[in-house]
């Protein structure tokens, strides 16, 4: 099952991943945390601390935090996000 891993492109977004090392996707609702943890993991190499979820306007956002070692700006960079 591959999942609608979305980038999302907003001044807060970008804010994040510098500050928090926090990347942020929009997503199928259907996806759960564990879902889309083991989805970054594979597509980007990297390990995943936390995802957080939130649903508002019928659209699903996820805010995965990378864990020390990890750079959410390189992931970024590979993404065309910075």
């Amino acid at each position: 099952m591959s999942l609608q891993l979305r980038p999302v492109v907003t001044e807060k977004a970008v804010m994040m991943i510098e500050a928090q090392n926090v990347l942020t996707f929009k997503t199928g609702k259907e996806f759960k945390k564990n879902d889309i943890k083991k989805e970054v993991e594979e597509i980007f190499g990297v390990k995943v601390e936390k995802v957080r979820t939130l649903t508002r306007d019928n659209k699903k956002y996820a805010y995965v935090k990378l864990k020390k070692g990890f750079a959410a700006i390189d992931v970024a960079t590979k993404l065309g996000v910075m």
